[in-house]
């Protein structure tokens, strides 16, 4: 257990510290509480646990059967007629309770912790940055202001050379104060800045008189002190309703998965058909078309647009390989020729815009269908990864965390490769979802079952003059082959 302890929450915080590394530029200046960063990291550290606790059981495995292996112990329980099998029976029966766990808390806790996580999250990066006037530049985080400060004072609050532009009429810079300085401070509530400016101008352009355009009038008052407050209110962190994130495929457990699959499923067979029957009955109205009223323009148009020669060329054309055509007039056959094509022409978008929706309907199912899957590798995994790791251990005799934390990344590795590819291939419908999700703990089960057999068998495996012996038969063998042939 402490090896168990120790590792889930180290691999915990290093897929901590890559979230805050990704989000960074989402969290720093934003004058987040303590409370609320706290809230993030713990429901981000909830649903890192599908990453790092299979780790943890491989990498504890690995290290407590090397720990074994490499102070004798191990020799000694084989001395004593003890086998590795009986050995790890009681780390299965724990691995198997773990397993369990790991399915509840897939299935219970970390819908809950995704909805959480991504609501929190969401808010935070729609919040705006903290107040912050630097000088000499524009501040534009007020709405319908914008700010510019000369110098500040070493206090931080007293301001030089005040410039603020009011947008609040939506007609441009019509209203501009400028002071020579001012004192910036809060309100006691917190949620306003007020600014006392001293010795200053307001300056306002007349739009109401005529010919402003060329005059350009304007008001101008001088005030020796004027006071102007500004609402904080919306730079505090905003939270949006989580029933509008709760129905995410991710922040569902197996029960209501299960009813969005079959909804789904039966949402875009309806569709189907309905997109069928129509498909048939778009045809049906040109055998009902009369086209005789249309035949003396479609003649006068052709006999306008292009000469008699080549009309009698086209016409003899269409009779050649339409044959269906020559019993209709020449009229007709241009008419029926051109409503052809154009329905076929719209018959062609009318497909390609539905293949977009059932290929849109069909990667949500398979979606759903892969959440659902996830729900179980989780513990599946995690006993591979036991018995994949411990007959390593026992294998290696080597505790600590040196080489067994090598083999356990690089195990590891392969595994989240693995269930990277097959998951992608799923979503788009490369290849089955079931194999997609299954994909990495099908691989690394003939490995774990070899590596079992391997240990309770006493097997060499990484034995350094074993595998020499081996090379060296086989490099015997093919010198004495190649003298025969010789």
């Amino acid at each position: 257990m402490g090896p168990f302890v120790l590792t889930f929450f180290i691999a915990l915080f290093i897929l901590l510290m890559q979230f805050l590394w990704k989000y960074i530029d989402d969290l720093v200046g934003k004058g987040l509480e303590g409370g609320v960063l706290a809230q993030l990291l713990f429901y981000a550290s909830a649903t890192f646990v599908p990453l790092a606790l299979p780790l943890a059981i491989l990498l504890s495995s690995l290290m407590t059967f090397g720990n074994l292996g490499e102070h004798y112990e191990l020799v000694a329980m084989k001395a004593s007629g003890i086998s590795v099998w009986k050995v790890m029976r009681p780390l299965v029966v724990l691995s198997v309770i773990i397993s369990i766990l790991a399915f509840l808390f897939s299935n219970n806790v970390l819908p809950v912790a995704n909805l959480k996580f991504q609501s929190l999250l969401y808010d935070i990066r729609q919040q705006k940055l903290a107040f912050n006037i630097k000088p000499g530049e524009f501040y534009n985080g007020i709405d319908n202001y914008i700010i510019r400060v000369g110098e500040k004072g070493k206090d931080g609050s007293t301001i030089y050379d005040v410039k603020i532009y009011d947008h609040t009429d939506r007609m441009g810079n019509i209203k501009v104060t400028t002071a020579s300085s001012g004192i910036m401070a809060l309100s006691p509530d917190q949620k306003f800045v007020i600014f006392t400016l001293f010795d200053g101008y307001n300056y306002k352009d007349i739009i109401t008189t005529r010919n402003f355009r060329e005059n350009r009038p304007f008001d101008r008052s001088y005030f020796s002190e004027q006071r102007l407050k500004f609402d904080l209110t919306e730079f505090d962190l905003t939270r949006t309703q989580e029933d509008m994130f709760k129905n995410h495929y991710t922040m569902l457990n197996t029960k209501q998965l299960t009813q969005y699959i079959d909804s789904l499923n039966l949402r875009y067979n309806e569709r189907k058909e309905r997109f069928t029957q129509g498909f048939y009955n778009r045809f049906q109205y040109l055998s009902t078309i009369d086209t005789t009223n249309k035949q003396k323009k479609a003649k006068h148009q052709a006999n306008k647009l292009v000469p008699a020669q080549a009309i009698e060329d086209s016409l003899h054309q269409l009779n050649l390989s339409y044959p269906l055509l020559s019993t209709f007039s020449d009229g007709d056959k241009f008419n029926i020729l051109e409503m052809a094509i154009s329905a076929s022409r719209n018959n062609k978008d009318n497909v390609l815009f539905n293949k977009k929706d059932f290929d849109f309907q069909t990667e949500s199912i398979r979606k759903h269908e892969i959440v659902w899957h996830k729900k179980f590798t989780l513990s599946i995994a995690c006993l591979i990864l036991f018995f994949v790791g411990a007959p390593m251990g026992a294998i290696i005799r080597k505790g600590g965390l040196g080489l067994p934390v090598v083999i356990a990344v690089f195990f590891f590795v392969i595994y989240h490769i693995a269930s990277i590819t097959g998951e992608k291939s799923a979503k788009t419908g490369d290849i089955d979802v079931m194999l997609g999700v299954w994909f990495s703990s099908v691989m690394l089960f003939p490995l774990g079952l070899f590596l079992t057999f391997k240990s309770t068998t006493d097997a060499p495996l990484l034995d350094a003059e074993s595998w020499k012996k081996f090379f060296n038969r086989i490099f015997k063998r093919s010198g004495q082959q190649n003298k025969k042939l010789a």
